[in-house]
């Protein structure tokens, strides 16, 4: 699937001009200009538009307009500080590495024509459009995750390559529950039975929830998102959705928009969706698995593999950059205190940095394929990460093992999953992990990392406030 192409930018403090001032781009969804969008807004009878983009959490942020007032030479802009609050939507304390910037100036939103499709689930009319983050004066912001994930693509590119990536997402359905402190059980499926774990690939167990996955089916449709396979998991009404492989921003966006449709979808049938690492006790966590590969631009080859078929020393030394920096990048993987819940032994997740051939025990599985397919999977990262991110530290580390010619250890064929852990088991290691190491100053700007890390602080800070069960169970009558 070749690359897509970003809008290319416009005139400071302008969302759209004239069509005859738009150079045309190739789409993968048949917009290429605006006046192009503008024909496609008038054929759907559209309304309304969103433009959105994800924040750090890859919570989607932005703004609703008229779809007249999207097509004319309006100007479309988001505070910075928006980029510098948690999940919980609090400002954490500066420090030496995370500055507020002083005047809180705009940011603009630039879309990206050819991520237009409509919006399924809305009563009226309504499309949608991914958009890209630019300062004032017109220039890329290099903390925004759109922008952090298309850097990493450009290194690649500069080697005359082109990563490849397929993302897998999991996911529970989950009862309805407007109390925090109650634990979160499965829904009734068409049975009238909550279903049980142990379901992995049970056909039984997507048909408990068909009408559903219709509706996630349809609404996919008609926003052009592909969806290769759908199973059921291990957990209790755990799901997983695999997508085809492709560009990695176009995957992150895909991503981005599934996680949103399967939601809307599931509070239809009047059920949530959760993309929570670890959502229920004693469960499975909930992961979202990343095939990648690297291509020559020029040839179409895998540079994985030598022309003799055999693994070729890149290969090698992406695994051993993977090995060498995930753990120093995790926190991109795993960004918040519940992440780590899912990283422990006995509950089928990786705890350490082992890779191995078709080893699904390990953090980074090479499949069975031939040459041409020859690909690794990174295990580690959950689905509740900013899929922008997490595909970037995956790609960013792995690069940077061919940058410094990084070996691997030697494959394992043993259970890799149980024993010692060797990974960061909280998030304040993880964000220290993440500014101490100068290499991925390499691939992630400083203010990027600086930023990243002052959020993921102030995220810990606030869950310390909060009391848990297990507090009030041992040590309220026993300390």
């Amino acid at each position: 699937m070749p690359p897509k192409k970003s809008a290319p930018p416009l005139a400071t403090g302008t969302v759209a001009k004239a069509a005859t001032e738009q150079p045309t781009l190739t789409s993968l969804r048949g917009v290429s200009n605006w006046q192009e969008a503008a024909a496609w807004l008038r054929a759907r009878g559209i309304e309304d538009i969103e433009c959105i983009t994800p924040d750090l959490a890859g919570v989607p942020r932005g703004k609703m307009m008229p779809s007249s007032k999207f097509t004319s030479n309006t100007s479309l802009a988001l505070p910075s500080a928006l980029y510098r609050h948690t999940i919980s939507g609090e400002y954490p304390e500066e420090t030496a590495n995370f500055r507020y910037e002083p005047r809180d100036s705009d940011l603009k939103l630039m879309p990206d024509l050819s991520t237009l499709s409509v919006v399924p689930w809305e009563t009226d009319p309504t499309a949608q459009v991914i958009c890209d983050i630019v300062s004032t004066e017109g220039g890329a912001v290099t903390y925004t995750p759109r922008n952090v994930l298309k850097n990493i693509v450009d290194l690649y590119k500069e080697r005359g390559w082109k990563p490849v990536v397929a993302p897998e997402i999991e996911f529970y359905l989950v009862a309805k529950n407007d109390d925090p402190d109650y634990p979160l059980h499965p829904p009734k499926g068409r049975s009238g039975r909550s279903i049980l774990g142990g379901q992995g690939y049970s056909i039984a167990g997507i048909n408990e929830f068909d009408e559903l996955i219709d509706d996630i089916y349809h609404f996919s449709e008609k926003q052009g998102l592909e969806i290769d396979t759908l199973i059921h998991e291990e957990g209790p009404a755990q799901l997983e959705i695999n997508l085809r492989h492709g560009d990695p921003v176009e995957l992150a966006d895909q991503v981005f928009m599934f996680k949103r449709t399967i939601r809307e979808a599931a509070l239809k049938h009047g059920i949530y969706a959760t993309f929570m690492a670890k959502p229920m006790q004693g469960q499975a966590g909930s992961a979202m698995h990343i095939h990648q590969s690297v291509v020559d631009i020029e040839t179409g080859a895998n540079i994985f593999s030598n022309k003799d078929g055999k693994p070729s020393k890149e290969f090698f030394q992406f695994i051993g950059g993977m090995q060498t920096y995930i753990p120093k990048a995790l926190v991109m993987m795993a960004p918040y205190v519940n992440s780590y819940r899912r990283l422990t032994p006995d509950m089928a997740a990786p705890v350490n940095t082992a890779w191995g051939y078709d080893n699904r025990t390990t953090a980074f599985r090479v499949p069975v394929s031939d040459p041409a397919a020859r690909r690794v999977e990174n295990r580690l990262p959950s689905s509740d990460a900013n899929p922008y991110l997490a595909l970037a530290a995956s790609l960013g580390c792995g690069l940077l093992g061919i940058m410094n010619k990084i070996d691997p250890t030697p494959p394992t064929d043993e259970t890799a999953n149980e024993g010692a852990i060797s990974l960061p088991r909280d998030l304040l290691n993880a964000v220290s992990l993440l500014e101490e190491e100068p290499e991925l100053t390499k691939v992630f700007s400083p203010e990027f990392i600086g930023i990243y890390a002052g959020v993921k602080r102030g995220e810990f800070e606030t869950f310390m406030q909060v009391i848990s069960p297990w507090e009030r169970e041992f040590l309220l009558l026993n300390v």
